[in-house]
């Protein structure tokens, strides 16, 4: 199966693959290091994970983020028996989007929490406009063809569930959400795994604290 992600000749990318739904309140549990075992069996290298969510980095030699999210969704279903949905970014992609600073104006308050939705589909004007429109407890700071970084103010009144339920009701289901934190500490991992390669040491491949 890991010939037609790793061609000869071709360089090998990093990437970052956000599953959606996994070890959510027991609903799909997986473990990480079975996560891993399944990637590797797909003909993947350089596989870790970061944290309990889904999150795992890979080098492929496939330059097509689309295919390869198509490859591992079946991958996953047959290795662990249900449907999981996929969405794959080069890291190199991720490092731009955190260089541009999306929240840099957010003001942080204890009661802040701050969120990218990474989409499979390009969304419709129609679909931007609704979400910048959004009441005033949350706020999308960032609205592209590729992802939608929003904030929200926790209260009695509203939690991350309304934003969620806001973000599938326009867009449907084929997105999937992480904390900005979540991002940064994929980045951070990926960073550490290309160092200890120039090194010549060998990192730890799974990251599990919660």
């Amino acid at each position: 199966m890991g010939a037609d992600v790793n061609a000869l000749g071709a360089s090998a990318i990093p990437y970052a693959a956000f599953l959606r739904g996994i070890n959510v309140g027991g609903h799909k549990p997986i473990k990480m290091e079975a996560l891993r075992v399944a990637f590797e069996a797909m003909g993947f290298q350089k596989v870790s994970t970061v944290l309990v969510s889904g999150n795992v980095m890979f080098e492929s030699r496939s330059g097509k983020p689309e295919a390869i999210a198509r490859q591992l969704e079946e991958g996953l279903n047959c290795a662990f028996g249900h449907e999981i949905g996929v969405l794959v970014r080069p890291v190199a992609e991720l490092r731009k989007l955190a260089a541009t600073n999306p929240f840099k104006d957010v003001k942080l308050t204890p009661e802040t929490r701050l969120y990218v939705t990474f989409l499979s589909e390009k969304p419709t004007p129609g679909q931007k406009a609704k979400l910048e429109a959004a009441g005033k407890d949350i706020k999308f700071r960032r609205v592209s063809d590729r992802e939608i970084c929003s904030g929200i103010e926790i209260s009695p009144q509203r939690n991350t569930t309304d934003l969620m339920g806001q973000l599938e009701k326009e867009l449907g289901r084929k997105v999937t959400t992480r904390n900005w934190n979540t991002v940064a500490r994929v980045l951070d991992a990926t960073e550490s795994e290309s160092t200890n390669s120039q090194q010549g040491g060998k990192t730890k491949r799974s990251r599990t604290a919660k």
